[in-house]
Formats: structure tokens, sequence, C-alpha cells
């Protein structure tokens, strides 16, 4: 059974206090996480939020995973493993780095109607931030 994991990254300014929010739903379980990561842009929280999620998914031992993410920047550069603006390529070369680890590994946009529980969890995180 897949892992079905929803990342979302948000920013208080951009750049400003940010923060990440990922929502795992695995063999009919759920889990959430609001993970604080300090003073980043918008996209640059987005993209950390995938590799979060990533590092999640890999330490618990998850084979296949499909997440969801309302970033289209965020998915293409996943699925394409390269991205047009050069300040983000270290985000893209981790996200490589990491889809090593799973035998089966999805990405695919999604509204952000359809992310709010990951964007409620980012949100909350940006105030977890000191």
């Amino acid at each position: 059974m897949p892992a079905e994991i929803y990342v979302d990254g948000a920013s208080a300014g951009n750049p400003g206090p940010s923060g990440i929010g990922i929502f795992i739903k695995y063999e009919g379980k759920t889990e959430s996480f609001s993970i604080p990561i300090g003073h980043h842009s918008n996209q640059e929280a987005e993209f950390l939020a995938l590799i979060e999620g990533m590092k999640l998914c890999a330490a618990r031992g998850y084979e296949s995973v499909s997440f969801r993410t309302d970033s289209d920047i965020v998915e293409r550069a996943a699925d394409l493993e390269a991205v047009k603006n050069k300040a983000f390529q270290p985000f893209v070369d981790e996200i490589i780095r990491l889809k090593a680890v799973f035998p089966l590994f999805f990405i695919k946009w999604i509204p952000g109607k359809q992310n709010q529980t990951a964007d409620q969890l980012a949100k909350k995180a940006i105030r977890l931030n000191e």
C-alpha cells in the first residue's frame, strides 16, 4: 500500500518566518507535522516541505510514495529533475538523491483547496518559529 503524502510550505513575508506542513496517510492511519524552518521565501519553503516529507517517509521505510503539492514549480522540478532558476538547484539535487531511496516515487500537482490540511499545518508551523 503506497503512502499518500500532502506537503505545503508557507512564509509570513517573502522571505520571512516560514513553516512546512506534512500530512501522511498510510495503511489507514494519518500523521501530521508542523515544522518551523526559520527564514525563507515561499518557494524555498515549498521545496523544503517536499524534502522533509521525503526524509520522513524514508525514515519510516516506505517504499511506494505518492506526494501531493499545490506548488507547480516543485512538482515540475521533482518530476523533471531540473529547474530553470539555478537558485533552487540545491533543492532539486536533494530531491534527486532522496528519490533514489524509493522503488516507487510519484508526485502530483493538486489545487490548493485539495491541500488545505497541509496548508493549515504549514501556517501553524510559522507561528512555532522563535
